[in-house]
């Protein structure tokens, strides 16, 4: 009998063994998942091949990216097909063609901003700088601008034409409105507001595009990336409080919730929320959720770190999934 989760309106089956995955494609870690507009899915890997391309079916399509990235972490698939990679150790953005001809290159590889921070350590930035200090994800607006927040090294997010001009940049460290601890996620409406998954603050943030502030949400564990379904519902990955602390950090409460999905309306009313990490290897379950995203069927796909998080650090085991798809059944 599969596995069902989440609840009313929101109900998924959990698709065991989707992939038809080529025995030279590993995929022990997954930062990233997006979907084109035919549905094909893009994994964003650490592995071997970097970026990898499967029909809604399973089906493999192709890879491509080698040589390309120093560490990967975000990916996100533009209105038009284009691919945009974030590497977040290379400090750069660079957009593709879905056949992975370099379009667009962000930031300069190698050479981080001067925002004082000495690692990806959030806790050592002393000052909010220009793009970028080990980014983090990327988001279009229906305009085609370009949003990427600079999360690890910096404390901002930095608005782009779609030639690559910079527009503006907000935030700065810390816990106040406005402030971030890793802006590790974003995306922004079909209104133009801008969702800002302020990672360590555990909060969504909502801003104009320059950067006023509009909402925040707090009804989140450690969010690590935000995706809108084809119905406008928020997508939320989770991290929560197992994987991925840093050194040093507790958890807010012993029975503090590991990683999780959560759906919300646009105002923020929560439709449906599962996982936690009681087991975090077991089909619909979760260790360290990093990105989330909808096909057109309303299917969802959802991508995990499960070595850099735990894996390396005996957190969980070796063949914990790193990629799961949820069939929607209602």
């Amino acid at each position: 009998m599969s596995t069902q989760v989440g609840s009313g309106s929101y109900t998924y089956r959990v698709h065991e063994a989707w992939e038809q995955r080529p025995a030279e494609c590993a995929w022990a870690e997954v930062p990233g998942v997006a979907v084109d507009s035919l549905d094909r899915v893009f994994l964003f890997s650490r592995d071997a091949h970097l970026v990898q391309v499967y029909e809604a079916d399973g089906t493999f399509v192709t890879s491509w990216g080698e040589g390309v990235f120093t560490r990967p972490h975000g990916i996100t698939i533009g209105p038009d097909d284009s691919v945009y990679c974030t590497d977040d150790s290379g400090h750069t953005v660079r957009k593709f063609t879905p056949e992975g001809k370099l379009l667009l290159t962000l930031g300069t590889p190698g050479i981080p901003s001067d925002t004082g921070s000495t690692s990806v350590d959030f806790r050592t930035i002393v000052r909010s700088g220009p793009p970028f200090n080990y980014p983090t994800n990327v988001a279009i607006s229906p305009e085609g601008e370009i949003y990427v927040s600079d999360g690890y090294g910096n404390a901002r997010i930095h608005r782009f034409s779609a030639d690559g001009r910079l527009l503006n940049s907000w935030g700065e460290p810390g816990t106040g409105p406005g402030q971030f601890n890793v802006p590790h996620g974003i995306a922004v409406d079909d209104d133009d507001a801008v969702f800002v998954a302020d990672r360590e603050n555990s909060r969504l943030q909502m801003f104009s595009p320059r950067g006023e502030l509009l909402d925040e949400w707090t009804d989140v564990a450690r969010p690590c990336q935000i995706r809108f379904d084809a119905r406008g519902n928020v997508l939320v990955a989770e991290l929560g409080y197992t994987a991925g602390m840093w050194p040093g950090t507790t958890k807010p409460t012993p029975d503090a919730t590991g990683g999780r999905v959560s759906i919300f309306d646009r105002c923020g009313k929560l439709l449906a929320r599962w996982g936690g990490g009681a087991n975090p290897a077991a089909p619909g379950d979760f260790f360290a959720p990093h990105d989330i995203c909808a096909d057109s069927k309303g299917d969802l796909y959802v991508s995990e770190v499960v070595w850099s998080a735990g894996g390396n650090k005996g957190l969980v085991a070796a063949e914990c999934h790193a990629v799961q798809k949820f069939v929607r059944t209602i």
